[in-house]
């Protein structure tokens, strides 16, 4: 049976109709991989590629003849030097100290922001202020609080007759100088962790606390046995991002205590190793040990703190 001319080109119009929804739809489907790709190579030149390089260096060992080798030796020769393992046990302080006092700072601050009042927004925008601050900045400002000539802090101990002089606060007591330290970054970090526990807050359902209430409840055992479990993954993300800022610390142990190795962090010996010694190797396994134990803490601080609550 033949097809007449008009036929013909009806099927032609379907056929052409049909190649361009194809062509319409693969379009579509690649339209979303085509937005991201810019992110992804963007976070492949800054994440991904730096990495794959640090832990290739990490292992790579030089002799100085020019021969390569691979292996842990870089990593070795760390513990084998005390003055790193003392480096190490100041991070671990400056870890606990920023942990737990940026998230119960955080808590505190969120709990106060929770209900709106009168200039909330404004209380709101100054909360921030500490975070925006560049932390050498930080350090500075620390530092001249911390003055033992005129520093707020001895003004104010002096005030109160706890000392009868100039008190110098840094670089004689270890377990002081790393808290005063560490105190600095936290007034940094501090305003991140009460962002982020303040979005938890206010996605309780206050008909919960309402009940509770109503039930007698004290606002300690609302909080305690209501709030702190609706929030918990709230409060590990916060956790989280105050794990990797104290691994980080650089900027306030490097101005308030120079190359001094009382307080002196890992990132510290990092860069010595990097820009002073020229054991760019050295400081690659280093840093890789650093994103490791942060990798390892933000794990386990997930786990035991942070879990999935259904509201109904």
């Amino acid at each position: 049976m033949s097809l007449t001319g008009e036929q013909q080109r009806a099927g032609t119009g379907q056929l052409a109709a049909a190649a361009r929804r194809a062509g319409s739809r693969r379009r579509s489907l690649a339209l979303p991989y085509l937005l991201v790709l810019p992110v992804v190579a963007l976070v492949g030149g800054l994440v991904v590629l730096p990495t794959i390089v640090t832990t290739i260096g990490a292992f790579r060992q030089d002799n100085g003849t020019g021969a390569v080798s691979f292996g842990i030796r870089n990593f070795t020769s760390f513990f084998a030097n005390s003055g790193t393992i003392q480096e190490i046990n100041n991070t671990g302080l400056y870890v606990l100290f920023g942990v737990v006092l940026s998230t119960a700072f955080g808590l505190a601050i969120a709990v106060r922001l929770r209900n709106a009042f009168r200039g909330r927004g404004l209380v709101l925008a100054i909360v921030l202020l500490p975070w925006a601050i560049p932390g050498v900045v930080e350090g500075i400002i620390w530092n001249w609080i911390y003055n033992p000539t005129f520093g707020v802090v001895n003004s104010v101990l002096q005030s109160l007759g706890l000392t009868n002089g100039q008190t110098l606060l840094l670089g004689k007591d270890h377990l002081l100088t790393v808290f005063l330290i560490e105190l600095s970054q936290v007034w940094q970090i501090t305003p991140l962790s009460a962002i982020i526990i303040l979005a938890g807050l206010q996605q309780v359902p206050r008909e919960l606390t309402e009940a509770a209430q109503l039930d007698g409840c004290s606002p300690r055992r609302i909080m305690m046995r209501i709030t702190l479990p609706l929030i918990s993954t709230s409060v590990a993300i916060a956790a989280v991002q105050a794990v990797i800022s104290s691994l980080n610390i650089f900027d306030q142990p490097y101005v308030l205590n120079g190359a001094a190795p009382l307080a002196a962090p890992v990132t510290l010996q990092t860069y010595f190793l990097a820009f002073q010694d020229l054991d760019f190797n050295g400081a690659y396994a280093l840093a890789l040990l650093s994103t490791a134990a942060t990798l390892v803490i933000s794990v386990i601080l997930v786990r035991l703190v942070g879990r999935r609550v259904d509201y109904s």
